[in-house]
């Protein structure tokens, strides 16, 4: 305190560390296990803290443990062989463990819930350098080990985890949830389901609509992955003489173009790859991904331009999924099933590429050229070209003409919310708390994985486990 006094300095400030704490058990017995769909980082982090607290969750899994999800997964990027349940998307860690594994969140946290997710990461095989460092990353290389080590403890602890396990159903009776279908043949009796479920469960989504929960379309963004030389980012954030000591430099931009929109950079993967992030057949999506080492001779971030309901030509709630499999449909088409590529001198020609320039695809999956301009209405077409060249001003060489364009990006975030009450997190229907990304309440891995001990929190407030376990 007496050096933050001295430097006298309004940018520093004396920060505290708040220790987590998790409430004490309800009143009201909980007669059989609570049931966990999805896990993701929101699923996970339930299903670990009611492990830990002598709940006993069952975790259901539409895909498969992450050591085979990983086996699928490079199958599909080496074949283009599509598994519908085992993927990028779906599979033990979520989307997430796909990606560049970024632990920063805006995320207002006044409870320790963001230190003890760190912790727990640390505890379970992450390096122990994200509890310091300002943007925290783990990589995906390490994100698998985390993930599984979480698993094995969960289950230590009185925790059930089955995958290949997609919830299809749900029993609802006087407006209370009953039980959980799995694959159509096997019934699970609860009065207890957190919808974890992600935010490419278009499906689920389907399901729970039917089934009359309560859900909108909210807004979100789409657009590309953008490939520039690691070179070329670290010499603008470091300066042309950098250390070569120093870590693949990242970048964070935003823009405001003609009609009001925002465009930004997203999901920033420093000497990462782009990778195909499909999870449904004909329709290709892409996302980027870092290992640990970050040594890429890329850098890639997704450069998206804010949708609005309005935008989808529809007041159903689901008519933002719709929005995006029309994307991720004529992206297909445009690569023929590999991941289109244009450079952004023939994105603003609304030309296909024909030859590269310095800059070659750094990714996971196939390639070809492709008129990326053509797959979004022209009117966030003209949006994304316009905040590209805005960034010029910011980094020098960012709207290089053999910049490259990969698409398309379209699950930045849910296009739903399932909406749940503020206080005890339940949906109008008892017994449902949506959770996480998918449901429309987080935005990555550390908000998920927040809001994910947050349902646990309110499940432990209302219940107290009165099953044998």
């Amino acid at each position: 305190e007496k050096i933050v006094k001295k430097i006298k300095n309004k940018d520093v400030t004396l920060g505290s560390l708040v220790k987590y704490r998790f409430p004490k058990y309800g009143d009201e017995a909980l007669n059989e296990p609570p049931v966990i769909i999805g896990a993701g980082p929101a699923g996970l982090f339930c299903a670990y803290m009611l492990a830990k607290t002598g709940f006993a969750p069952i975790l259901l899994e539409r895909g498969e443990a992450v050591e085979e999800r990983q086996k699928k997964v490079d199958h599909f990027w080496s074949t283009g062989e599509l598994d519908l349940n085992s993927n990028v998307q779906f599979g033990e860690g979520g989307a997430g463990t796909f990606s560049d594994g970024k632990l920063n969140t805006l995320v207002k946290d006044n409870h320790g819930r963001s230190r003890f997710v760190l912790k727990t990461f640390v505890e379970f095989g992450a390096n122990d350098d994200i509890l310091y460092e300002s943007k925290p990353h783990i990589g995906t290389d390490i994100l698998v080990d985390v993930v599984r080590n979480m698993r094995n403890a969960i289950i230590q602890m009185g925790g059930e985890i089955k995958f290949n396990s997609q919830v299809t159903d749900l029993r609802i009776t006087d407006g209370e949830v009953c039980g959980v279908e799995i694959n159509r043949d096997q019934w699970i009796e609860t009065k207890t389901v957190v919808l974890a479920i992600g935010h490419s469960a278009r499906d689920t989504f389907h399901m729970l609509l039917e089934r009359n929960v309560p859900m909108r379309s909210k807004a979100f963004a789409v657009g590309v992955r953008m490939e520039h030389p690691q070179s070329l980012i670290n010499e603008n954030q470091y300066g042309k003489d950098y250390p070569r000591s120093l870590p693949a430099a990242a970048y964070k931009l935003t823009r405001k173009v003609a009609d009001e929109r925002g465009v930004y950079s997203f999901c920033m993967c420093p000497g990462g790859y782009v990778v195909n992030a499909s999870s449904e057949k004909e329709m290709t999506a892409v996302n980027g991904m870092s290992y640990n080492a970050r040594a890429g001779e890329n850098a890639n971030s997704a450069m998206i331009i804010s949708v609005r309901p309005e935008d989808f030509g529809s007041d159903e709630p689901l008519a933002g999924v719709e929005f995006q499999r029309k994307l991720e449909r004529a992206a297909y088409k445009e690569g023929k099933g590999k991941i289109p590529v244009q450079l952004f001198g023939d994105f603003c020609k609304n030309q296909v590429s024909t030859s590269l320039g310095e800059i070659r695809p750094n990714t996971k999956g196939a390639w070809t050229f492709g008129n990326i301009r053509s797959i979004f209405p022209e009117h966030l077409s003209a949006g994304l070209e316009e905040g590209i060249k805005g960034c010029e001003k910011l980094i020098p060489g960012f709207s290089r003409e053999d910049a490259l364009l990969l698409g398309v990006e379209s699950r930045t975030s849910s296009p739903v919310r399932i909406e749940r009450d503020n206080d005890n997190l339940q949906s109008e229907i008892a017994g449902i708390y949506p959770c996480g990304e998918g449901a429309g309440y987080a935005g990555g891995i550390m908000s998920a994985a927040m809001d994910g001990i947050k349902v646990a929190e309110a499940i432990a407030l209302k219940f107290k486990p009165c099953y044998d376990k």
